[in-house]
Protein backbone atom coordinates (compact mmCIF):
# COMPACT_ATOMS: atom_id res chain seq x y z
CA UNK A 1 0.00 0.00 0.00
CA UNK A 2 1.15 3.33 -0.69
CA UNK A 3 0.13 6.78 0.98
CA UNK A 4 0.17 9.98 -0.81
CA UNK A 5 0.45 13.55 -0.19
CA UNK A 6 1.22 16.36 -2.53
CA UNK A 7 2.18 19.93 -1.45
CA UNK A 8 3.21 18.71 1.77
CA UNK A 9 5.50 21.92 2.31
CA UNK A 10 7.59 24.47 0.09
CA UNK A 11 11.16 24.54 1.19
CA UNK A 12 12.99 28.41 0.93
CA UNK A 13 16.52 28.30 1.27
CA UNK A 14 19.46 28.72 -0.44
CA UNK A 15 22.66 26.80 -1.62
CA UNK A 16 26.07 27.44 -3.26
CA UNK A 17 26.68 27.17 -6.54
CA UNK A 18 30.17 27.08 -8.61
CA UNK A 19 28.31 28.74 -11.23
CA UNK A 20 25.87 30.81 -10.04
CA UNK A 21 27.16 31.91 -6.68
CA UNK A 22 24.19 32.06 -4.12
CA UNK A 23 21.26 30.81 -5.08
CA UNK A 24 17.35 31.69 -3.09
CA UNK A 25 15.13 28.49 -4.04
CA UNK A 26 11.79 27.49 -3.78
CA UNK A 27 10.76 23.78 -4.20
CA UNK A 28 7.87 22.42 -3.97
CA UNK A 29 7.53 18.76 -1.66
CA UNK A 30 5.50 15.69 -2.55
CA UNK A 31 6.14 12.35 -0.90
CA UNK A 32 4.70 8.82 -1.19
CA UNK A 33 4.99 6.47 1.56
CA UNK A 34 5.34 2.68 1.24
CA UNK A 35 4.00 0.21 4.03
CA UNK A 36 1.59 -2.13 5.46
CA UNK A 37 -1.78 -1.37 7.21
CA UNK A 38 -1.26 -0.40 10.86
CA UNK A 39 -4.11 -1.18 13.89
CA UNK A 40 -5.82 1.76 12.31
CA UNK A 41 -6.20 0.12 9.11
CA UNK A 42 -3.77 3.32 7.39
CA UNK A 43 -0.35 3.41 6.67
CA UNK A 44 0.19 6.62 8.72
CA UNK A 45 -2.41 9.29 9.62
CA UNK A 46 -2.49 11.99 7.15
CA UNK A 47 -2.17 14.92 9.86
CA UNK A 48 0.91 13.29 11.12
CA UNK A 49 2.64 12.87 7.89
CA UNK A 50 1.93 16.47 7.29
CA UNK A 51 3.14 17.36 10.70
CA UNK A 52 6.24 15.50 11.50
CA UNK A 53 7.94 15.54 7.93
CA UNK A 54 6.91 18.98 7.52
CA UNK A 55 8.90 20.00 10.88
CA UNK A 56 11.67 18.00 9.98
CA UNK A 57 11.95 19.54 6.60
CA UNK A 58 11.77 22.59 8.26
CA UNK A 59 14.33 21.68 10.32
CA UNK A 60 17.10 20.08 7.92
CA UNK A 61 17.18 22.13 5.15
CA UNK A 62 14.25 25.42 5.32
CA UNK A 63 15.37 28.47 5.94
CA UNK A 64 18.87 27.35 5.61
CA UNK A 65 22.22 27.64 3.10
CA UNK A 66 23.36 25.14 1.85
CA UNK A 67 26.57 23.49 1.31
CA UNK A 68 27.97 21.07 -0.98
CA UNK A 69 30.80 19.70 1.20
CA UNK A 70 32.70 17.92 -1.47
CA UNK A 71 33.08 20.56 -4.22
CA UNK A 72 36.71 21.14 -4.38
CA UNK A 73 36.53 24.79 -3.57
CA UNK A 74 34.16 24.71 -0.52
CA UNK A 75 35.32 24.37 3.38
CA UNK A 76 34.02 24.16 6.59
CA UNK A 77 35.66 25.40 9.19
CA UNK A 78 33.82 25.03 13.05
CA UNK A 79 35.06 27.32 15.79
CA UNK A 80 36.01 25.16 19.08
CA UNK A 81 35.46 27.85 21.01
CA UNK A 82 31.61 28.30 20.33
CA UNK A 83 28.90 27.14 18.18
CA UNK A 84 29.77 29.42 15.31
CA UNK A 85 30.77 28.00 11.35
CA UNK A 86 32.66 28.96 9.21
CA UNK A 87 31.81 28.35 5.28
CA UNK A 88 34.53 29.99 2.25
CA UNK A 89 33.57 29.05 -0.83
CA UNK A 90 35.46 29.84 -4.19
CA UNK A 91 33.31 30.10 -7.30
CA UNK A 92 34.55 28.63 -10.79
CA UNK A 93 35.26 32.34 -11.57
CA UNK A 94 37.38 32.89 -8.50
CA UNK A 95 35.09 34.93 -6.73
CA UNK A 96 34.67 33.99 -3.40
CA UNK A 97 31.79 34.40 -0.97
CA UNK A 98 32.31 33.92 2.93
CA UNK A 99 30.32 33.30 5.92
CA UNK A 100 30.44 32.95 9.71
CA UNK A 101 27.11 31.65 11.63
CA UNK A 102 25.79 29.72 14.23
CA UNK A 103 25.88 26.32 12.69
CA UNK A 104 22.07 25.76 12.27
CA UNK A 105 22.11 28.13 9.61
CA UNK A 106 23.65 25.37 7.22
CA UNK A 107 22.50 22.15 5.83
CA UNK A 108 26.15 20.49 5.24
CA UNK A 109 25.31 17.83 2.18
CA UNK A 110 28.06 15.62 1.28
CA UNK A 111 28.08 15.87 -1.99
CA UNK A 112 29.97 18.19 -5.04
CA UNK A 113 27.03 20.14 -6.26
CA UNK A 114 23.37 21.07 -5.29
CA UNK A 115 20.60 19.43 -7.00
CA UNK A 116 17.41 18.35 -6.13
CA UNK A 117 18.54 14.68 -6.44
CA UNK A 118 21.09 15.26 -3.47
CA UNK A 119 18.89 17.10 -1.79
CA UNK A 120 16.27 14.51 -2.34
CA UNK A 121 19.06 11.78 -0.84
CA UNK A 122 19.90 14.04 2.33
CA UNK A 123 16.31 14.04 2.88
CA UNK A 124 15.59 10.45 2.60
CA UNK A 125 18.20 9.63 5.05
CA UNK A 126 17.16 12.37 7.78
CA UNK A 127 13.55 11.04 7.10
CA UNK A 128 14.11 7.36 7.27
CA UNK A 129 15.15 7.31 10.89
CA UNK A 130 11.86 8.86 11.94
CA UNK A 131 9.36 6.52 10.48
CA UNK A 132 7.15 4.05 11.91
CA UNK A 133 7.87 0.48 11.80
CA UNK A 134 4.91 -0.16 9.42
CA UNK A 135 6.58 2.23 6.97
CA UNK A 136 9.27 0.63 4.93
CA UNK A 137 10.07 2.91 2.39
CA UNK A 138 9.62 6.88 0.95
CA UNK A 139 10.03 8.63 -1.65
CA UNK A 140 10.18 12.28 -2.21
CA UNK A 141 9.66 14.31 -5.44
CA UNK A 142 10.98 17.83 -4.97
CA UNK A 143 9.96 20.29 -7.83
CA UNK A 144 9.54 23.85 -8.59
CA UNK A 145 6.76 26.06 -9.34
CA UNK A 146 5.40 26.73 -13.18
CA UNK A 147 5.49 29.97 -13.66
CA UNK A 148 4.58 31.26 -16.85
CA UNK A 149 5.60 34.79 -16.44
CA UNK A 150 9.39 36.76 -15.24
CA UNK A 151 10.66 35.34 -12.31
CA UNK A 152 14.42 35.72 -10.15
CA UNK A 153 16.00 33.77 -7.22
CA UNK A 154 17.53 36.06 -4.16
CA UNK A 155 18.75 35.56 -1.00
CA UNK A 156 18.40 37.80 2.39
CA UNK A 157 18.49 37.71 6.44
CA UNK A 158 15.96 39.79 8.40
CA UNK A 159 18.15 40.20 11.41
CA UNK A 160 14.90 41.35 13.42
CA UNK A 161 12.80 38.34 12.78
CA UNK A 162 12.31 36.02 15.74
CA UNK A 163 12.27 32.69 13.90
CA UNK A 164 14.59 31.15 10.95
CA UNK A 165 14.44 34.16 8.82
CA UNK A 166 16.74 36.35 10.68
CA UNK A 167 19.47 34.15 8.88
CA UNK A 168 21.55 36.09 7.06
CA UNK A 169 21.61 33.53 4.11
CA UNK A 170 18.23 31.51 3.02
CA UNK A 171 15.96 32.50 -0.43
CA UNK A 172 13.38 32.29 -2.95
CA UNK A 173 12.45 31.24 -6.36
CA UNK A 174 9.83 34.52 -6.90
CA UNK A 175 7.95 35.43 -9.66
CA UNK A 176 6.99 39.19 -9.88
CA UNK A 177 3.96 40.97 -11.67
CA UNK A 178 4.09 44.36 -12.58
CA UNK A 179 1.25 46.54 -13.97
CA UNK A 180 1.20 50.13 -15.54
CA UNK A 181 -1.96 51.78 -15.93
CA UNK A 182 -3.81 48.56 -14.96
CA UNK A 183 -1.86 46.12 -18.22
CA UNK A 184 0.81 43.86 -17.18
CA UNK A 185 3.98 45.19 -18.25
CA UNK A 186 6.36 42.14 -19.37
CA UNK A 187 9.10 44.36 -20.25
CA UNK A 188 9.26 45.55 -17.09
CA UNK A 189 9.31 41.78 -15.31
CA UNK A 190 11.72 40.90 -17.79
CA UNK A 191 14.27 44.03 -16.53
CA UNK A 192 13.29 42.80 -12.60
CA UNK A 193 14.30 39.34 -13.54
CA UNK A 194 17.71 40.03 -15.15
CA UNK A 195 18.49 42.31 -12.54
CA UNK A 196 18.05 39.96 -9.75
CA UNK A 197 18.84 37.07 -11.21
CA UNK A 198 21.01 35.14 -8.25
CA UNK A 199 21.01 38.18 -6.26
CA UNK A 200 21.71 39.02 -2.92
CA UNK A 201 19.28 41.69 -1.23
CA UNK A 202 20.96 43.43 1.81
CA UNK A 203 20.14 46.04 4.20
CA UNK A 204 22.54 49.47 3.66
CA UNK A 205 22.72 49.44 8.10
CA UNK A 206 23.88 45.82 7.85
CA UNK A 207 27.19 46.68 6.43
CA UNK A 208 30.37 47.00 8.34
CA UNK A 209 34.24 47.91 7.52
CA UNK A 210 36.12 44.79 6.09
CA UNK A 211 38.63 45.13 8.88
CA UNK A 212 35.72 44.60 11.46
CA UNK A 213 34.85 41.13 9.80
CA UNK A 214 35.03 38.22 12.85
CA UNK A 215 35.86 35.61 9.33
CA UNK A 216 39.54 34.58 9.14
CA UNK A 217 39.29 34.17 5.20
CA UNK A 218 40.76 36.71 3.31
CA UNK A 219 39.99 38.34 0.11
CA UNK A 220 42.13 39.24 -2.53
CA UNK A 221 40.69 42.55 -3.45
CA UNK A 222 38.59 43.48 -0.58
CA UNK A 223 37.13 47.11 -2.13
CA UNK A 224 34.88 44.73 -4.50
CA UNK A 225 33.32 43.14 -1.90
CA UNK A 226 30.87 43.98 0.51
CA UNK A 227 30.81 42.61 4.59
CA UNK A 228 27.72 42.41 6.33
CA UNK A 229 26.90 41.50 9.47
CA UNK A 230 24.43 41.50 12.60
CA UNK A 231 23.74 40.05 15.87
CA UNK A 232 19.90 38.59 16.24
CA UNK A 233 18.48 36.03 18.09
CA UNK A 234 19.84 33.11 17.02
CA UNK A 235 23.38 34.48 17.40
CA UNK A 236 25.77 36.65 15.57
CA UNK A 237 25.83 36.88 11.37
CA UNK A 238 28.15 37.67 9.01
CA UNK A 239 28.47 37.13 4.80
CA UNK A 240 31.65 38.67 2.88
CA UNK A 241 30.20 38.58 -0.82
CA UNK A 242 31.04 40.45 -3.68
CA UNK A 243 28.96 43.59 -4.74
CA UNK A 244 28.63 42.56 -8.00
CA UNK A 245 25.85 40.29 -7.19
CA UNK A 246 24.69 42.38 -4.38
CA UNK A 247 21.61 44.99 -4.50
CA UNK A 248 21.95 47.27 -1.05
CA UNK A 249 18.75 48.66 -0.49
CA UNK A 250 18.26 51.74 2.66
CA UNK A 251 15.27 49.03 4.66
CA UNK A 252 14.75 45.53 5.67
CA UNK A 253 14.56 43.52 2.65
CA UNK A 254 11.18 41.96 4.17
CA UNK A 255 8.92 41.12 0.96
CA UNK A 256 6.32 44.12 2.14
CA UNK A 257 9.89 46.41 2.02
CA UNK A 258 11.09 44.83 -1.18
CA UNK A 259 7.32 45.53 -2.82
CA UNK A 260 7.95 49.15 -1.92
CA UNK A 261 11.14 49.40 -3.20
CA UNK A 262 10.17 47.64 -6.66
CA UNK A 263 7.50 50.27 -6.70
CA UNK A 264 10.02 53.41 -6.51
CA UNK A 265 12.50 52.36 -8.95
CA UNK A 266 10.20 51.40 -11.12
CA UNK A 267 8.52 54.84 -10.89
CA UNK A 268 12.05 56.09 -12.20
CA UNK A 269 11.68 54.03 -15.54
CA UNK A 270 7.36 54.85 -15.58
CA UNK A 271 6.96 58.17 -13.98
CA UNK A 272 3.60 59.02 -15.78
CA UNK A 273 1.70 55.86 -15.60
CA UNK A 274 -0.29 54.25 -12.62
CA UNK A 275 2.02 51.21 -11.11
CA UNK A 276 1.07 48.23 -9.18
CA UNK A 277 3.91 45.97 -8.20
CA UNK A 278 2.86 42.46 -7.04
CA UNK A 279 6.44 40.76 -5.10
CA UNK A 280 6.32 37.01 -4.31
CA UNK A 281 8.14 35.39 -1.20
CA UNK A 282 8.35 32.17 -2.85
CA UNK A 283 5.43 30.24 -3.38
CA UNK A 284 1.78 31.51 -2.98
CA UNK A 285 2.74 34.61 -1.00
CA UNK A 286 4.02 37.86 -0.68
CA UNK A 287 2.60 41.68 -0.40
CA UNK A 288 1.33 44.09 -2.91
CA UNK A 289 2.01 47.88 -3.32
CA UNK A 290 0.57 50.20 -6.06
CA UNK A 291 1.11 54.05 -6.30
Amino acid sequence: MQLFVNDLTVMDFSYLCPKRGMVGESWIVDVVLDGELNEESMVQDFGHVKKNLKRLIDEYVDHKLLVPAEYRGSEVIHDEDSEQVEVRFTRENGEKIMLYCPAEAYAILYSDVITMESVGVYLKEVLATHLPENVDNLTLHLRTEVIESPFYHYTHGLKKHDGNCQRIAHGHRSRIDIYINGEICEESQRYWADRWEDIYVATLGDEIRYSERKLSGSVDVPEDYYCFAYEASQGYFELVIPKSICEVIETDSTVECLAQYLLQEQKKKSPNGECRVIAYEGVGKGAIVSG
